[in-house]
């Protein structure tokens, strides 16, 4: 789904047409606005600021959405839409902590010392970014994508496997706002048209704390990174 660009749609008018091609628009121009969805595959691990608490391997997910370009040039648009992000990750302490979870409000559990905690993480985003693209080389488009992802957690959970506890609600133990960077860089594929097939690699970090620091548990600061694998048509 576009709006198609007519000579002097640009901010600017940019008389004498452009250079190169693009997929869909008018005159070999992109469209000035560009929708696309995408389903991407997704690993995700924790990263610490102290020796006490560590990551232990990483969970696979996916991120689900809809996103939206808005051209101010044929080779650069800003991006923004709306994801739904699946993810997660391991802890292990090496001290004993207490942890708090939703369905068991009158106690506090004792995870003991090198026993993984197993978030499962979902996350409403809204990415805004810059994209920058190269001009149409056959049927090929290259681009990249850097910028930031307000996010809010909208479920998470965590299983303790050594007190056979699974898919248990610790949203108390989580923040509820976070922010991220991402980088993402991939390849278009016409498929006539305004219509072509994505394929990109990208990155994702927080940068402000995933978890709380309750009770006794260390005072640290855990960042959630995700690698995703960018599969998406644009319209």
């Amino acid at each position: 789904m576009v709006s198609d660009a007519q000579p002097g749609g640009y901010p600017g008018g940019y008389p004498g047409g452009y250079p190169g091609g693009h997929h869909g628009g008018v005159f070999g121009l992109p469209p000035i606005i560009s929708f696309s969805i995408h389903l991407d595959p997704v690993i995700s691990w924790f990263s610490t600021d102290i020796s006490d608490v560590r990551n232990q391997g990483a969970r696979p997910g996916f991120r689900f959405g809809v996103s939206c370009n808005r051209y101010f040039s044929p080779n650069y648009s800003f991006s923004t839409g709306i994801d739904i992000i699946s993810s997660g990750g391991r802890l292990v302490n090496n001290t004993p902590v207490l942890f708090e979870l939703v369905n068991h409000p009158d106690i506090l559990v004792e995870v003991s010392q090198n026993e993984p905690i197993v978030y499962r993480l979902q996350y409403l985003s809204v990415p805004l970014g810059l994209k920058l693209q190269t001009n149409q080389i056959g049927y090929y488009t290259f681009f990249s994508d850097i910028g930031l992802d307000p996010k809010v957690l909208i479920a998470g959970k965590a299983d303790i496997p050594s007190l056979y506890l699974k898919n248990e609600k610790a949203v108390t133990e989580l923040r509820k706002i976070n922010l991220s960077y991402h980088i993402m860089g991939g390849i278009e594929y016409s498929l006539g048209g305004s219509t072509a097939a994505i394929i990109g690699l990208g990155f994702e970090n927080n940068f402000l704390d995933t978890t709380k620091d309750l009770n006794d548990q260390p005072q640290d600061k855990v960042s959630h990174k995700l690698l995703s694998f960018r599969f998406g048509v644009i319209f």
